[in-house]
């Protein structure tokens, strides 16, 4: 079992809900990230996705697009994020997930990066441009690095293509609540449950979502019939206007939802 998928599952068996932030790396400045990791890690997150700012990011929404670019604009890149994230690893106790486009991946070097981002605590990627066809291309130094790949399983994906992508998935599946990009939404598609029901029917890796949770209420709601909840723009706005409070409230929605279910 990679050690991703067990820091879920030791969660789940807990009777709470995973509960993992987006933080785009850079944004403000690559020395607030090693403080904001911590700070997490004491609110009892269970993972952390860490964003790598990307010129052509297909997959973010404006708050996450935005950051990006403010994390561009002072000088972060893969390998410095890698390094930055080395020098405190030894501090780090929860699973970091990287989320990056493959073509920073290919210029740092497939082999090289699987390697030195094992020793930076990085356990889990997420790369939304890269098919699952095409995972091959980093697969095997992944799994050399006992590092998880995770694949993304959309509202629209046919029965025969959510099958081979949660089958896939490693760690957990990334189960899109929204058709789009990511973003703070106020309300979901009807008949989500059955949805999550469908993907989680496939396996038993667990299944998390992600796009567009941006309350407590989302996180209860979708905490009661899944493994658990990533936030990203609600997150990242949060750290723009340093209001950990919200945070804290969020992240202990998550618990909620399990006590909802009678879990």
């Amino acid at each position: 079992m990679s050690q991703l998928k067990d820091a879920i599952l030791s969660v789940t068996a807990s009777g709470d809900k995973a509960f993992i932030p987006y933080i785009m790396a850079g944004d403000g400045g690559l020395e607030k990230l090693k403080p904001i990791i911590l700070r997490l890690q004491e609110l009892g997150v269970t993972a952390i996705e860490v964003g790598i700012p990307f010129t052509d990011p297909v997959a973010d929404g404006p708050t996450i697009e935005r950051a990006g670019e403010r994390a561009l604009a002072s000088g972060t890149t893969l390998r410095k994020v890698i390094e930055t994230l080395t020098s405190f690893a030894d501090e780090i106790t929860v699973p970091l997930v990287a989320m990056t486009y493959l073509n920073p991946i290919l210029a740092y070097g497939v082999e090289q990066f699987a390697a030195d981002a094992s020793v930076a605590g990085i356990r889990g990627l997420i790369i939304p441009d890269m098919p699952l066809e095409e995972s091959e291309i980093v697969h095997p130094a992944l799994t050399a690095a006992e590092i998880s790949l995770v694949q993304l399983v959309s509202l629209t994906s046919t029965p025969e293509r959510m099958e081979r992508l949660t089958k896939a998935s490693e760690g957990f599946i990334y189960a899109v609540t929204v058709n789009g990009i990511t973003g703070a939404r106020s309300s979901f598609a009807n008949e989500l449950e059955a949805h999550f029901k469908k993907i989680q029917s496939y396996t038993d890796t667990p299944v998390l979502a992600g796009f567009g949770i941006s309350t407590a209420t989302h996180v209860q709601d979708f905490g009661s019939f899944c493994s658990g909840v990533i936030v990203g723009s609600k997150i990242v706005d949060s750290l723009v206007a340093e209001d950990w409070g919200t945070i804290e409230e969020l992240v202990e929605a998550s618990k909620l939802a399990a006590n909802e279910v009678g879990i």
